[in-house]
């Protein structure tokens, strides 16, 4: 492991500290933060297994679902063993190349899930407002279009980051005051030289990701509201009730998110190891509470667990 000190250099490796200033607590945050990972891979797997194995559920809303349980286990792998590694065995140090590869796939990986949301928001906006031609709008052809489109979104959009961090080659420190290895937060602010342009970049593209997704989802349920109010209570609670499950993945992904960044512009006084707790909540908290949300939330799924788990019908799947 290359040596700190003051003068610029380059490492062959990066240390990641874990949750700095909360280090006599990490066996304890361990616990919990191995119990989310935990359902979080048997949750999303289980989502899988159901909707792979069951054909009736071979339809658009369960197929985005399946695109998103998958992206939710990459996520949870990209950040959460080396943290385990970290609070269980002190490994703190990182490879030089795995610690940009780490960054490239957390980013891309929440850009791909955002870019879902905007894709499920408007199969529901479809469903809703003009539920006459959904079966020949959201056709499954249109749902690999979206996903394709969301992935090649994640991969231009957050691949430049890794490379150009990579490119500034001397650092004044190869130690990260953070649980991974985060863009601006983590490796580039330790960087030799003048950074502003990533800085500015990584800002672009977080408004481009966070806030066009937010603004398209926003006005696809304004839209929604008002083909709802048309309709009577009844009928009204029934058409929501196939969005409410959406609607709270949703608050799950971007509520840690917007929690973080109102901390970190605005917070000067807040804790580091607020920041750095804030940070991975809404790298684990989004995959634990997908499948959860849409097992208890969607009556066919939901029933499909029951049957498999409690075995009260033998001819499941």
């Amino acid at each position: 492991m290359a040596t700190v000190n003051e003068s610029c250099f380059y490492p062959s490796s990066f240390v990641l500290l874990g949750i700095p200033g909360l280090e006599y607590l990490h066996v304890w945050i361990s616990v919990p933060v191995f119990s989310m990972f935990l359902f979080a891979i048997v949750g999303n797997y289980v989502v899988l297994l159901i909707i792979f194995l069951d054909v009736s559920l071979h339809q658009p809303m369960y197929i985005y679902f399946t695109i998103l349980a998958f992206v939710d286990i990459i996520l949870a792998n990209s950040t959460v063993p080396k943290l385990l590694c970290i609070f269980w065995f002190n490994q703190i140090e990182i490879d030089y190349h795995m610690c940009f590869l780490q960054m490239f796939f957390l980013h891309s990986f929440s850009t791909i899930e955002s870019g879902i949301f905007v894709a499920m928001a408007y199969d529901r906006y479809v469903a809703i407002c003009n539920p006459l031609r959904y079966s020949v709008t959201v056709t499954p052809s249109v749902i690999i279009i979206s996903g394709v489109l969301a992935v090649l979104r994640g991969v231009v959009y957050i691949l430049p980051l890794p490379l150009l961090a990579q490119r500034l080659h001397l650092y004044t420190s190869n130690v990260i005051f953070h649980s991974y290895c985060e863009h601006m937060a983590g490796v580039v602010r330790l960087a030799c030289g003048d950074v502003s342009f990533n800085n500015h970049l990584g800002m672009v593209i977080g408004f481009l990701v966070l806030g066009m997704d937010s603004v398209f989802i926003a006005f696809s349920y304004v839209m929604i509201l008002r083909a709802l109010l048309k309709l009577s209570v009844k009928a009204r609670l029934k058409s929501f009730g196939t969005c409410t499950s959406h609607v709270c993945a949703i608050l799950a992904f971007f509520t840690p998110i917007l929690c973080s960044s109102l901390v970190h512009r605005f917070g000067k006084n807040v804790p580091h190891h607020t920041h750095i707790l804030l940070a991975n909540s809404y790298l684990i908290i989004p995959p634990v509470l997908n499948p959860l949300v849409y097992g208890v939330r969607t009556r066919q799924i939901r029933e499909r667990v029951v049957k498999c788990f409690l075995k009260q019908s033998p001819d499941f799947f």
